[in-house]
């Protein structure tokens, strides 16, 4: 399956000009052959937006989930987007996927949220593992720092998780994480990785891009640089599984030494 990476902030605070830079992203994408559009984190509002991230919050089948299904069935590939979920009294940071046919397939909030600004704005997410069936893939769902603890990484690695999509807002000076963690993260769980960031400046914060598609050898299959960009990289099934077959990783796992680890 080939798969679209949308660098980019879009316009931080406009959902209509954030869904309008997603649909011009689609129809790219689309004509490039990519089964999957991955924008990042928050994409559909903006991450640096203060007090609006509450205003701006919408419910998982809200209005744009259904735009974001129009644009889908329209360019005939499936999109995962970042967003701020309401639900009830509580806000999530939260992503989407949803298919080329307009179902809305999975959606997660993340779970280890970063810094004082996202500690203020939103609800930690309780689900590690979210998981859907795409072009006969299992893909799973994460957000920026969640990538970096190893434990959610690996339970996905045990669930059977071949893609993993990662919307992302990293910011200076953490650029080793897509630079080095990210590809480890991919080789040591034996899977694709996709690290799909922000950039430029938002409030306090300084996206730095650096989007990447990692393989299970832990090498970037394509790397953006710290503007904006829309990359394609293919994702080969029988490479996966070859390199699976090779790898003994999960397979020498002793998990009755690890129980300190929780």
């Amino acid at each position: 399956m080939r798969t679209a990476l949308l660098q980019s902030s879009g316009r931080p605070g406009s959902v209509v000009e954030n869904l309008k830079v997603l649909d011009e992203a689609a129809g790219r994408a689309a004509a490039g052959g990519a089964g999957l559009l991955a924008a990042p984190e928050m994409f559909l509002t903006g991450y640096a937006i203060g007090d609006a991230v509450d205003r701006l919050a919408e419910p998982a089948d809200g209005d744009s989930a259904d735009t974001v299904a129009e644009i889908a069935g329209r360019h005939g590939l499936a999109i995962a987007y970042g967003y701020p979920e309401r639900d009830g009294g509580s806000v999530y940071n939260s992503a989407q996927l949803i298919s080329a046919d307009g179902t809305r397939l999975a959606n997660y909030r993340k779970t280890h949220l970063f810094g004082d600004f996202e500690r203020a704005h939103f609800a930690p997410g309780e689900q590690p593992v979210v998981q859907a069936e795409l072009a006969g893939l299992t893909v799973g769902l994460m957000i920026c720092y969640d990538v970096e603890f190893p434990e959610p990484v690996r339970a996905h690695a045990l669930a059977g998780t071949d893609l993993l999509l990662v919307p992302t807002a990293n910011m200076h000076p953490f650029e080793f994480v897509a630079e080095s963690l990210v590809p480890v993260r991919a080789w040591e769980n034996q899977m694709y990785v996709a690290y799909v960031n922000r950039i430029g400046q938002e409030g306090e914060f300084e996206f730095f891009g650096l989007s990447a598609l990692a393989g299970p050898d832990g090498v970037a299959r394509t790397r953006a640089g710290r503007g904006e960009d829309l990359l394609l990289a293919d994702l080969d099934p029988g490479f996966l599984a070859g390199s699976r077959a090779a790898n003994p990783y999960l397979t020498d796992r002793r998990p009755g030494l690890y129980g300190s680890l929780s």
